[in-house]
């Protein structure tokens, strides 16, 4: 016979554990990508075109992982809602890719300004879990720089540079996050 201690998920495999593995590969992913993005120049490569629409299609498999890990423990229609963004914005890139880097900025100039949104609001409802203030900081950093994207798309010579340090910040908060989550109950 099975004490309740034995059957019963603990919070070190719980929705916190879950949530801090993923924290930890998006945070590896952006990282790694960051790099390959610099290594692959400022301009439209064949490499920076893939990089680019593998962005936000991993967030959309990031957010899927996490919507099946918080299911039953709390909502995930921000998840959904981030699912939906991220694979327009990945659409979208794809199109815009082939118009030049200015219209690459203004398509992940609005993801990241919708997504930052989104990312903030997740991390609002999740805050009682704990390990949230670095996502909720992340949304509203992300807002301001799709705002700093736009700017740059209007100017005379748009770089994609920017990106990686936006990935690589936004690694950074869930990282931050991942080592913040409670590890015990």
């Amino acid at each position: 016979m099975a004490s309740a201690a034995t059957t019963a998920p603990t919070p070190a495999t719980g929705p916190a554990a879950a949530l801090r593995r993923l924290y930890a590969a998006r945070f590896v992913f952006a990282a790694a990508w960051a790099a390959l993005l610099l290594a692959s120049g400022s301009g439209l490569s064949a490499p920076a075109k893939v990089l680019l629409i593998v962005y936000p299609a991993f967030d959309v498999a990031a957010a899927v992982a996490d919507a099946r890990s918080a299911r039953g423990t709390g909502p995930v229609k921000g998840l959904y809602a981030n699912m939906a963004v991220s694979a327009l914005a990945a659409a979208g890139l794809a199109i815009a890719t082939t118009s030049g880097v200015a219209a690459v900025l203004r398509v992940w100039a609005a993801w990241a300004i919708v997504s930052g949104l989104v990312q903030l609001l997740v991390g609002v409802v999740r805050r009682p879990m704990g390990g949230q203030w670095p996502m909720i900081a992340s949304g509203g950093i992300s807002v301001l720089a799709g705002a700093s994207f736009l700017r740059s798309a209007a100017g005379d010579d748009p770089s994609l540079t920017a990106l990686a340090g936006y990935a690589a910040l936004g690694g950074v908060f869930f990282l931050v996050s991942a080592l913040r989550l409670p590890r015990r109950g």
